[in-house]
């Protein structure tokens, strides 16, 4: 059974199970780790050759534990190490050989440019993708990425590149693309994600302006915390409206 070199332990108990199961349930058992994968994802990954469940004679498909495994490791050099497709696809099959791969670190672009060091001074920096590692590792198309970025949903880091949680937001706006949804029609989730982002910083600024580690430390739990707080709240409040407006 393949083994990635950066799987965590992570073990869901399907890898040594015989059963087969369906897309359905191989999205419940993957979105623990990986919440943005979807049907039409793990679909994109059989097309691309990544994996290959078996078919029932009515054409249904049916993963075994040893798919479930293999598309983790998929998603996981893709989240963890921006390899595109075919990168992995040959890390794959190199595993399956039975050969040891040696993978970037995690957080560093595959093209092997600083990541999650300012460059050997030891201070922690940003992490950062080039271009054509973001195109790689979020599956879309370069005038795609240009469009998005002319309405402001998608934009450079003043030091170069992108920051990694762009390769989310590329993956995301181009799902609400799949459903009719355009650039146009998304500018107002940016403006407000922008005031949220201020409204956080007004409250940790005077922890990262604090001389006391401890206290700068403490800034950045903070802002992760509110983060979720503001993303868990914005949810909750699109669902009510939604629900309003429904029914």
């Amino acid at each position: 059974m393949l083994q990635s070199p950066t799987d965590g332990g992570a073990d869901r108990g399907t890898a040594a199970d015989d059963r087969l199961v369906s897309i359905g349930t191989v999205l419940t058992l993957l979105r623990d780790e990986f919440p943005e994968v979807t049907i039409s994802k793990i679909r994109f990954l059989e097309a691309e050759g990544l994996v290959e469940p078996q078919r029932t004679t009515s054409g249904y498909r049916k993963f075994s534990g040893d798919d479930v495994e293999r598309l983790s490791q998929v998603l996981r050099m893709q989240r963890d190490h921006y390899l595109p497709l075919k990168v992995i696809r040959d890390h794959l099959d190199a595993l399956g050989r039975g050969e040891q791969v040696q993978l970037p670190a995690p957080g560093v672009p595959s093209d092997g440019s600083p990541g999650g060091a300012d460059g050997g001074t030891g201070a922690p920096t940003a992490v950062r993708v080039g271009r054509d590692e973001l195109l790689a590792a979020a599956e879309v198309a370069a005038e795609d990425l240009a469009e998005w970025e002319s309405y402001g949903l998608i934009s450079m880091v003043p030091e170069g590149g992108y920051d990694a949680e762009a390769v989310n937001v590329a993956r995301l706006l181009a799902e609400l693309g799949r459903f009719g949804l355009e650039p146009r029609h998304l500018r107002a989730m940016k403006a407000a994600a922008d005031r949220e982002s201020g409204l956080i910083e007004q409250v940790v600024a005077p922890l990262r302006l604090n001389r006391n580690p401890q206290t700068r430390a403490h800034a950045e739990t903070t802002t992760k915390e509110l983060a979720e707080l503001t993303v868990r709240l914005h949810a909750a409040l699109v669902q009510t409206s939604l629900r309003v407006r429904l029914y």
